[in-house]
């Protein structure tokens, strides 16, 4: 019987033995997986970040670029440099390759949305390196019950920048700050698609043009140049740049409405002229007062067209008094000079001098010393935008730009007039006026074969109408121009033109 009891029991330990170890080699029970949601509430792209409230989106484009015929990429025409003078040295061909990312991410809350935007881009660039390039961050933002802290669009700036339908950075005769500026500011929604907006902002970078002392030597003079000797160097410098320190942020104010039919915009800005010194290594010559400019602008954008689906108007109006950059853009050179051929008896070539300031003052001390004298500019630009079908769409755009300097601004510059010994020599009969204007037309064509896909082609002529007349020598023009020969001064144009593949996601 007890052999028996020992037999029943051993059985009994073994199946239970069994059944633990294939309880062992059953899988656990998985925890549940937190998958990704999408999140309608601010558009298509948008998903909730794991374990969070706060929104995401993650976009960008990949573009190959073709400057012809131009000064730099992005269809910067030939009017500086190699390309303005027209040598040897110049690049006929400008390639730029450009990854952009951004990431844009929202958060409901108590106090309305919190939103965050970043944007950066990869560039390579003709001349850049084997290995070279440059990382550029264009946005990087906080936006918090209608406060803006960070490198955001200017405030003064339209919806379209310095794009009311080219690819072309270089469309000037308007503001553009494409890049983003660093500023605080606040908007304020009243319905019905009216907005106001305040802004401070740093004009360190993109809002300071030229502040000129004619008495002090700059581009390619001597220390004993003379103010008249230095008034139409061939770079177009009138002087030495002798801006200070910022010492107050611009002031913007903006009134926006938008609508079904398209948007009309009207902003303003201040803007702080402080000069260095006269003689700028001797803090004890004194300094000019400082003064203040200004900058209006009118913006219409018109949609709904009768021309076609999706046509629009994009159409700006600026004025600037000390604050040029409103009228001259961003990224575009404060000098032009555009050399060309000659038909004068006794000239080399032809050459046309041009150079944007906020303003000019001339002396070496306080004693002698002259006020700042402001620069007054004027621009318009626009661009008509159509949709031939869903694929194909052609803009026609265009800018006029205007630069007045008043009669003690031009004395500055141009030391009466007199013909001299020195930089430049203008000949009998021949007139120094460093006013001018820039005409620019063009045309660009996009094919859209599939969605976010967009190949295009723009062509633009540039002219520039110089208030100088006559004929000058010049001591040291500089790159591959000869010395001491007489140059025509004569108005002068030039094409260039961009090829572009951009895929965005």
């Amino acid at each position: 019987m007890r052999t028996i009891k020992f037999l029943a029991l051993s059985s009994a330990a073994a199946v239970i033995a069994a059944g633990s170890a294939q309880a062992a080699d059953l899988p656990l029970k998985a925890k549940a997986v937190e998958y990704v949601k999408v999140c309608s509430i601010y558009g298509a792209g948008f998903y909730y970040i794991p374990g969070t409230d706060t929104c995401i989106k993650l976009g960008g484009y990949t573009r190959a670029d073709a400057t012809l015929y131009g000064s730099s990429a992005y269809n910067a025409p030939a009017w500086a440099s190699n390309a303005g003078q027209k040598n040897r040295l110049a690049n006929n061909f400008i390639f730029r390759s450009r990854q952009d990312l951004n990431i844009d991410t929202r958060t409901a809350t108590e106090y309305g949305v919190v939103r965050t935007y970043f944007d950066a881009t990869f560039n390579w660039t003709s001349g850049d390196g084997v290995a070279g390039g440059t990382l550029g961050v264009y946005y990087a933002f906080v936006q918090f019950a209608g406060f803006t802290f960070g490198k955001a669009v200017s405030q003064f700036d339209t919806p379209w920048t310095g794009y009311p339908g080219n690819n072309s950075s270089f469309l000037i005769g308007g503001y553009d700050d494409v890049t983003g500026i660093n500023q605080i500011a606040y908007t304020a929604e009243f319905g019905n698609g009216v907005s106001a907006s305040v802004s401070l902002e740093d004009p360190s970078q993109y809002l300071q043009s030229g502040l000129y002392n004619t008495s002090t030597p700059g581009f390619g003079a001597s220390a004993a140049a003379t103010a008249t000797a230095q008034a139409n160097w061939p770079a177009g410098v009138y002087g030495t740049n002798s801006y200070a320190g910022v010492e107050v942020p611009d002031i913007i104010g903006k009134i926006r409405v938008d609508q079904a039919w398209g948007l009309f915009q009207v902003s303003a800005a201040a803007h702080q002229l402080r000069a260095s010194y006269y003689t700028p290594s001797l803090e004890t010559s004194g300094h000019p007062s400082d003064t203040w400019g200004y900058a209006v602008q009118a913006a219409i954008s018109l949609k709904n067209l009768p021309t076609g689906p999706g046509d629009s108007i994009n159409f700006t109006a600026t004025y600037s008094n000390g604050a040029s950059r409103y009228v001259l853009g961003g990224v575009s050179p404060n000098s032009f000079a555009i050399y060309g051929g000659s038909g004068l008896a006794g000239a080399y070539q032809s050459v046309a001098f041009a150079s944007a300031s906020d303003g000019v003052f001339g002396g070496l001390n306080n004693v002698v010393g002259t006020g700042i004298e402001k620069t007054t500019a004027w621009g318009v630009r626009g661009a008509f935008n159509h949709n031939w079908n869903p694929y194909w769409s052609s803009s026609l755009f265009g800018s006029y730009t205007a630069f007045d300097y008043n009669g003690t601004a031009t004395a500055l510059i141009c030391g009466g007039g007199a013909a001299t010994a020195g930089a430049v020599v203008y000949t009998a009969g021949s007139n120094c006026n460093p006013d001018f204007r820039i005409a620019q037309i063009g045309t660009v064509t996009r094919w859209t074969p599939v969605k976010n896909l967009t190949l295009s082609g723009e062509v633009m002529y540039t002219y520039l109408d110089q208030a100088s007349s006559g004929s000058v020598v010049l001591a040291a023009p500089g790159a591959t121009k000869p010395a001491g020969q007489t140059y025509e001064l004569k108005d002068q144009g030039v094409w260039s033109g961009n090829l572009r593949v951009q895929r965005t996601f």
